[in-house]
């Protein structure tokens, strides 16, 4: 009954009303002590952030999430990881069945209306993956033909980063590549961190060293004053964690471009 009411007003919420009733549900710092573990939402499809190899969760955000875990609770393997699907990543965080999603979530104005957001742990943004080898920058992009998502908010930002190119749009990735394999496309527009597992499982592919846009990836929290200490500790961890120079060597160990956080 507690989850169908969470969910009755996470649906209320996300469908445009904006009053935010308090998290009832979502746990706060002292009882996730309490409980010894730690539950969050996490990518199972999404290499390199999240995925699933041989029935073991790993990535870049599985590594955060461990970390986070050990930082939080003392050890790392006091966590529990819950794949959800990106239309649930938040509603996750607002009817609690996570204490935190970290999932590949940008922080936005429309967001932040209804959950908190920690610092950012990764800047990703719009790049290019091509199988092209006359395409080394940008400048080699004019007249090109770029396939791109319908519906994605990456259109925009092609039209008004690079105007000359020709879009295509297509319904899937599979789509984009049979696009790209075929010599239809020269190269196909998306987020840099799904381009990059996209080059590390397919052969003669390539991430052009170009960002069009940037997007900050933060840890979804649960909004309301009775989170305030639990953000805050998680702010700490990523600070320390930039400062140690961890983030960055975890990003480069899955073969993530790293753009220097602030």
């Amino acid at each position: 009954m507690r989850k169908t009411v969470a969910r009755v007003f996470g649906f209320m919420i996300l469908g445009g009303q904006w009053f935010v009733p308090p998290s009832l549900l979502a746990a706060d710092f002292k009882t996730i002590v309490a409980r010894d573990r730690l539950i969050v939402a996490v990518k199972d499809n999404l290499p390199p952030l999240g995925f699933s190899q041989q029935g073991r969760l790993q990535g870049f955000e599985i590594d955060i999430a461990n970390r986070l875990a050990q930082d939080l609770l003392g050890r790392s393997d006091a966590l529990e990881l819950k794949p959800v699907s990106n239309r649930d990543r938040i509603a996750a965080v607002i009817d609690g069945r996570v204490d935190l999603a970290i999932a590949r979530v940008t922080n936005t104005t429309t967001r932040s209306r209804i959950v908190s957001f920690s610092a950012p742990y990764y800047l990703d943004g719009t790049g290019l993956i091509t199988r092209s080898m006359s395409i080394q920058n940008e400048t080699d992009l004019t007249n090109q033909t770029i396939a791109v998502l319908n519906g994605s908010s990456t259109i925009a930002t092609l039209r008004y980063k690079l105007p000359q190119l020709k879009l295509v749009g297509v319904e899937s990735y599979e789509a984009a590549q049979q696009l790209l394999d075929a010599g239809k496309a020269d190269a196909f527009a998306a987020d840099v961190s799904v381009l990059t597992g996209w080059a590390r499982e397919r052969s003669g592919y390539r991430v052009l060293p170009l960002r069009l846009s940037t997007e900050a990836l933060c840890v979804v929290l649960p909004k309301g004053v009775q989170y305030t200490e639990l953000q805050q500790r998680v702010n700490s961890a990523i600070a320390r964690w930039k400062t140690e120079g961890w983030l960055q060597q975890r990003a480069s160990y899955w073969g993530l471009p790293w753009a220097t956080l602030r």
